[in-house]
């Protein structure tokens, strides 16, 4: 089983409307990256910022969740957004080659080049969420295939 993943920028206050919709990049400006789970966000957090998995982790509190079936909203945390929006083409390159080669991405066997476009692809929606004032957020749903 995977899980649906939309990330979107919007207001801070448009949670629980990104948690109740069925596809929030309908409705939002997003992205889609199916199996980009919890775990690899703490994992990009602590590359990018430097943070011990220990403090990443609090930062990724549901902020919108109805059980277990049912989808989860993830707020990223501000600090990240800043580091993803700051990030250039070639460092984008060299993040996406140093996150193939953690554990939470290594055992996903995603290749290099996708990874690097996932990152490229959202640090775009950073940057535009920084623009906007707005922030990203991550909408998770249990895929049932």
């Amino acid at each position: 089983m995977g899980i649906l993943v939309n990330i979107v920028s919007a207001d801070e206050e448009d949670a629980e409307a990104i948690g109740e919709s069925n596809h929030p990049v309908d409705e939002w400006n997003g992205i889609e990256a199916r199996d980009i789970d919890k775990a690899k966000f703490i994992t990009l957090h602590c590359l990018l910022t430097g943070d011990g998995i220990e403090d990443a982790v609090y930062g990724y509190e549901p902020v919108y969740y109805v059980g277990e079936d049912g989808p989860v909203v993830l707020r990223v945390p501000d600090e990240l957004t800043e580091k993803l929006a700051a990030l250039e083409e070639e460092a984008l390159e060299i993040v996406g080659e140093e996150l193939i080669a953690t554990e939470e991405f290594e055992i996903s066997d995603l290749p290099v080049e996708e990874v690097q476009s996932l990152l490229a692809e959202i640090s775009a929606l950073a940057r535009s969420a920084e623009s906007q004032n707005q922030v990203l957020f991550i909408w998770m749903h249990p895929l049932l295939t």
